[in-house]
């Protein structure tokens, strides 16, 4: 494995950066004479520094350079075609018409499309299932609404491996449910290592994350709105039509950002119950980190992946400025 050791200028980068923030510490102190009470928001201010902006530094910097530190975009020519230093090394050796006879590769960006389009039916399927939950929890006549909360919490508590192992206990060839299957005289069936087992699990994992933000918005609803749409004339199906569901937006676009984020990085859910048959960007990203050793291709995926996913936060983030359904009740 190569390009293990941080640059020089990381290190002290990292010195400067601590020395400058105690400096300033010490300055704000003296100019207020005395603390105040911002400053208590310091530690939390040089966590993020040394753990979110220099490793975000540091990414982009793997990814502008190559094995010997030099500036260049091939590892970014290498994410549209799979087969570029395959090519650029055939041409040094053996000249441009053997190079030219090396076709591009799309393994890189088709494994990023799919698994872009795995993280919508993720988070469309949970969106299907969460709101009707959460409008059942959310309704105050309901009494088992916050028991429903509490079963929706406790497997949260549970560690997220041990949750998608669990599933393997219930889809593989030995599992319950082929026994229950073949108990009833259908037969076993095929439930593990394919997409739909991956698709099952993601499912599972980040249902409580479209729930919880879209309930929230809806038990801050003031229900005379409901009563007046209802004395107005709507019914019950109008009023969730045209009422309901579009003050609940900021929760469903805070759900949709928590599902769908999270989803299309993912690789331990594909690992376990697609038995790698099933490869995400999450998959791709840690292979090439781990398995080939390449940290500037790596870094130049987290990168366009990092990109994919602030822009996917400012389009969700204009229908829900202000941050209105996030956060649980």
């Amino acid at each position: 494995m190569n390009n293990l050791h941080l640059p020089a200028w990381a290190s002290w980068a990292m010195l400067i950066g601590l020395a400058l923030f105690i400096g300033l510490i010490v300055l704000s102190v003296r100019r207020n004479h005395g603390i105040k009470r911002s400053l208590f928001a310091a530690p939390y201010s040089l966590w993020m520094i040394i753990f979110t902006l220099l490793p975000c530094v540091l990414i982009a910097y793997y990814a502008l350079t190559d094995a010997n530190g030099h500036f260049t975009l091939d590892n970014f020519r290498s994410f549209w075609d799979s087969n570029h230093l395959m090519r650029e090394n055939l041409r040094s050796v053996a000249g441009d018409e053997v190079a030219a006879t090396v076709a591009r590769g799309s393994v890189n960006v088709d494994t990023l499309v799919y698994s872009l389009w795995m993280a919508f039916l993720c988070t469309a399927i949970s969106l299907i299932l969460g709101y009707p939950a959460a409008l059942f929890m959310a309704d105050r006549h309901m009494k088992l609404g916050s028991t429903l909360v509490v079963l929706f919490i406790i497997p949260m508590w549970m560690n997220f491996l041990l949750r998608t192992i669990a599933w393997m206990s219930l889809l593989e060839d030995n599992g319950l449910i082929n026994a229950f299957l073949e108990w009833i005289g259908i037969g076993r069936v095929q439930l593990m290592y394919n997409q739909e087992a991956v698709l099952l699990g993601m499912i599972y994992n980040f249902l409580p994350f479209m729930v919880f933000p879209v309930y929230t918005s809806l038990s801050k609803l003031d229900p005379k709105l409901s009563e007046a749409a209802q004395d107005l004339g709507c019914n019950e199906f109008r009023t969730l039509l045209k009422v309901t569901m579009p003050l609940s937006l900021p929760g469903v676009i805070s759900g949709i950002t928590m599902v769908f984020m999270p989803s299309v990085t993912t690789f331990f859910i594909p690992r376990v119950l697609g038995g790698g048959n099933t490869r995400m960007f999450g998959d791709l990203i840690e292979s090439t980190f781990l398995k080939a050793g390449d940290w500037n291709l790596g870094s130049a995926l987290s990168l366009i992946m990092m990109i994919l996913i602030l822009i996917s936060l400012s389009i969700l983030r204009k229908a829900d400025p202000n941050g209105e359904g996030s956060g649980i009740a």
